[in-house]
């Protein structure tokens, strides 16, 4: 089998790796940035190559004789680049968060025969797997709670952050209207809003707002009360909504001297450095998905940390690993839905979700389920 990777960064190289452990798997790996290209050279049934697939010629070049491809690319590039696969004809698994909606390119994918599987990480991904499943144990849901954050491991002012995943992805998770649903009407509310603070065991107090990871849930799942929300250490939310109600994150284009600049690009350069996280940066992954009918709830419990031995983070590891996993069972034939699928739509399949939970146990993630 041969799987072309778009994107070899922090969650495309863990991607990689854990691929090409099977003997029967060939990847190719695509990435604008040498850096990163050669981090992965000399890897066992791993190729390189720097090239910038948002040309559509490279990227069909780069498809012959590819049996699936995994969309790793950050958010803005990737609603573009999932249409331009699926017009290609490609099975696609796709972590690249983008703010579009998915369903736009269904009928696309379905003329061309497609499985594209969207929002394939932790959350959006297992989020959502996980609260299909629990519809399937309990039964239309009155209500569904997802708590999720990755975090690192030592607390470390200003920001008490760290960006395991593409910061302008965080930076969009900041800014992007939150949508979540409140007896049966979906409410549209700004970012950052509703803040709460939950206690987790091993980790302490953390403070959960609002930001819109329900993404096809709204669509897919018929409970009247739905939310998501993201978690930091205490203090990091009235930080950004400073850097927000200040201006720093506007959008509009601005003058300073002769320049015409948007504050959020400015915004974002300087916070990029400030969150860059390093290669021995230890981080952690936690998650809590429920779901509730009458006085009965399911929940699933998540805490991953940094793994030293392999030097993978925890966020590539709870988000790559899952999209590695969904690969192998596309590949093996326990897929057989065409269009844009999202992972909840697949959960009545209990064999495919013990296989994921299995999988991913294996390589020390693990989900807790308490009845």
């Amino acid at each position: 089998m041969r799987i072309l990777i778009l994107g070899a960064g922090l969650i495309g190289n863990p991607m990689a790796r854990d691929l090409a452990a099977d003997d029967q798997m060939e990847i190719l790996i695509v990435d604008q940035q040498v850096k990163r290209v050669e981090a992965l050279r000399g890897f066992t049934n791993i190729q390189t190559e720097v090239a910038d697939v948002t040309h559509s010629e490279i990227l069909s070049d780069l498809c012959q004789n590819v049996d699936l491809v995994i969309n790793a690319l950050p958010g803005f590039l990737g609603f573009g680049t999932l249409k331009n696969l699926i017009q290609l004809g490609q099975n696609v698994v796709d972590i690249s968060f983008f703010p579009e909606d998915a369903f736009l390119l269904n009928d696309l994918a379905r003329q061309k025969g497609v499985t594209a599987l969207i929002d394939c990480g932790v959350a959006p991904g297992m989020s959502n797997l996980l609260v299909g499943y629990i519809q399937t144990l309990l039964g239309k849901l009155d209500e569904v709670k997802i708590y999720v954050g990755g975090l690192p491991k030592v607390r470390q002012l200003p920001w008490e952050y760290k960006a395991v995943f593409s910061p302008i992805d965080v930076i969009e998770e900041y800014t992007r209207p939150a949508r979540f649903k409140v007896d049966g009407r979906v409410v549209v509310k700004e970012p950052l809003t509703d803040p709460e603070l939950i206690d987790f065991p091993q980790i302490g107090t953390l403070e959960a707002f609002n930001s819109d990871g329900l993404r096809t849930l709204l669509k897919t799942i018929d409970a009247p009360n739905m939310v998501e929300k993201t978690l930091r250490y205490p203090g990091h939310r009235e930080k950004i909504l400073f850097l927000k109600e200040s201006g720093f994150l506007q959008k509009e284009t601005i003058k300073v001297g002769n320049q015409s600049i948007k504050a959020i690009d400015f915004t974002a350069q300087i916070l990029f450095k400030e969150w860059k996280l390093g290669d021995k940066d230890e981080d952690l992954t936690v998650m809590r998905v429920q779901g509730r009918r009458g006085n009965k709830e399911v929940r699933f419990d998540l805490l991953d940390y940094f793994d030293a031995q392999t030097g993978i983070h925890s966020m590539a590891r709870t988000t790559g690993f899952t999209a590695t996993i969904m690969a192998r069972a596309l590949l093996q034939g326990m897929i057989s839905e065409k269009g844009i699928v999202p992972l909840e739509k697949l959960a009545t399949n209990h064999t495919l979700v013990q296989f994921v939970l299995s999988e991913l146990k294996k390589r020390g993630v693990k989900y807790r389920q308490i009845n």
